[in-house]
């Protein structure tokens, strides 16, 4: 869990400590790269933008949505697609953005992560090509009654799951383990931690779905055959 923000936190810190937030100082045109040490409540006050609203935008960034203890099939799938469905989709947009940045502004860097954008840029399309055909096709089957059918569209998902997996792999390569380089400004810096917070969650969506709803049709589904 990520420590609260505090109004004479440093813009520079938030950007690196929560994943999307450059995104929301981005939109303020509050400059937290060059102009990163500057607290966030003076950075607020140059710009005429109330403090505490920022923070509640950037608060709001922190995933909370819980499951409940035994959840349904059904509330399963909303918690999937509020959880992680919704949350992939900006977190990519934003990071590909980022190192863009990056690698345009420190190319002669040895440690440049070269091709991290194009790479972010391919996952962003298998995720959502898979995405759809979750959105499109396995979760409204799933939702219905039993389906043996549904076992195909699972297989098929579970084996891009692995495909997945193996981009992170990669991502984990290019990143260095998601460790920016010593004296990294804010934005390669925050890359880095946005790109370890994707990881973490695709982990963990992969995993909400492989062993936890999955195996609540895959008996059903092959016991209906």
């Amino acid at each position: 869990m990520t420590l609260p923000i505090q109004s004479q936190q440093s813009i520079g810190s938030i950007a690196v400590q929560i994943p999307g937030a450059t995104a929301i100082f981005r939109k303020l045109k509050l400059d937290f790269c060059c102009g990163g040490q500057q607290p966030l409540a003076k950075a607020c006050a140059d710009k005429g933008l109330d403090t505490e609203l920022v923070i509640q935008a950037i608060q709001a960034l922190e995933h909370k949505a819980e499951l409940t203890k035994a959840p349904t099939p059904g509330e399963l799938i909303d918690h999937i697609l509020q959880r992680y469905h919704e949350v992939h989709r900006q977190q990519l947009t934003e990071l590909i953005r980022m190192a863009r940045r990056v690698e345009a502004v420190h190319r002669d860097h040895p440690q440049v992560p070269q091709g991290l954008a194009v790479h972010l840029e391919a996952m962003e399309q298998e995720l959502l090509d898979h995405m759809a055909k979750e959105e499109q096709i396995l979760f409204p089957m799933l939702k219905q009654e039993v389906n043996p059918m549904v076992v195909h569209p699972i297989s098929m998902m579970r084996h891009e799951h692995v495909n997945h997996g193996t981009q992170l792999e990669k991502l984990a390569n290019l990143t260095s383990n998601h460790q920016p380089p010593v004296g990294a400004c804010n934005t390669w810096q925050a890359l880095y931690a946005g790109t370890a917070r994707l990881t973490e969650d695709l982990i963990e969506h992969i995993h909400t779905e492989n062993n936890l709803l999955f195996p609540m049709f895959e008996p059903i589904a092959s016991q209906s055959h």
